[in-house]
């Protein structure tokens, strides 16, 4: 299903002023500047905070006309979970402002959660795309059936998200994959996949630790072992152990993944989505490495 943006002003960290009439809204990561550009259309400017999908977004350091857009917004998308602290810091700058923080950590009752990569949680995005279309509406209820036709029109795409989570896991539930962190974890669970890379793996390489040295024994061992047909990784951090898992994978005929924490460029978040689902399956199913998406 083709998706079409609409006449809307989408930008990462230099974004300039907004057109008079138009409701500034941001997205601390590119995927939920995309959401709020899908339903918005023509009465947002979306600026998306972290949006170079080839950087590491834990490095992350606000400019200052990221702190103008925070300042002036109605509405900003968060993830929260620790994922993106350096947003309650700019927002409480002009603590003031009549805006709308939507936290999706608070929204999916992830707070808490030790993986704070909500987005690949299949239920996340929708349900981020209608309580957007219900805060845009609260701001401005002349454009509310706009808002509500954008929100349905977004809701029918992710269907074929959906479709082929349900077709790969009928076909590969129970089927071992290996990862370097938790980035794709809601994904693969999703789609029926044991993920057997020991989670203290995971989540050291994702807080930039050191592994315990048994536990990288264990993920080589997966790889050389061919224990996994698959190794997931993620496509915009990489460290001395990733690179040489990733070299080790290859040289066992174990197919990589690449994994993207940010919307990368040019797509949708429907389409990234499906493109993401689409990889693991080919690297399930034909052996197929996919280390970049397009």
């Amino acid at each position: 299903m083709s998706l079409t943006a609409g006449s809307l002003l989408l930008a990462g960290c230099g974004s300039s002023a907004s057109s008079p009439g138009l409701i500034n809204v941001v997205g601390a990561e590119s995927q939920y500047g995309d959401v709020l550009a899908q339903i918005g259309g023509d009465y947002v400017h979306v600026t998306s905070v972290i949006s170079n999908p080839s950087t590491d977004p834990h490095n992350y350091e606000a400019s200052p006309s990221i702190a103008r857009a925070i300042a002036g917004a109605r509405l900003i998308v968060q993830n929260g979970a620790g994922y993106d602290v350096f947003m309650n810091q700019l927002e409480s700058a002009s603590a003031g402002s009549s805006r709308t923080v939507l936290s999706v950590a608070t929204l999916t009752h992830q707070v808490a959660s030790s993986n704070p990569h909500l987005w690949y949680s299949p239920a996340t995005l929708p349900l981020v795309a209608s309580v957007v279309a219900r805060d845009l509406a609260a701001i401005a209820p002349a454009h509310a059936a706009y808002f509500a036709a954008r929100e349905t029109s977004f809701a029918a795409a992710w269907r074929a998200v959906s479709a082929a989570i349900a077709s790969a896991r009928q076909r590969l539930a129970g089927r071992a994959v290996a990862t370097t962190e938790p980035v794709g974890d809601f994904l693969l669970n999703a789609m029926g996949l044991r993920n057997l890379t020991p989670y203290r793996f995971q989540a050291d390489v994702m807080n930039g630790i050191d592994p315990a040295p048994q536990d990288l024994v264990t993920q080589r061992a997966l790889l050389t072992g061919h224990a996994v047909s698959a190794l997931c990784f993620n496509a915009q951090v990489s460290s001395p152990v990733t690179v040489s898992l990733r070299s080790l994978a290859l040289d066992h005929h174990v197919a990589l993944v690449a994994l993207y924490e940010t919307l990368p460029r040019g797509l949708h978040v429907q389409t990234w989505m499906l493109d993401e689902v689409n990889a693991v399956v080919a690297a399930l199913t034909r052996g197929t490495s996919t280390t970049r998406l397009p």
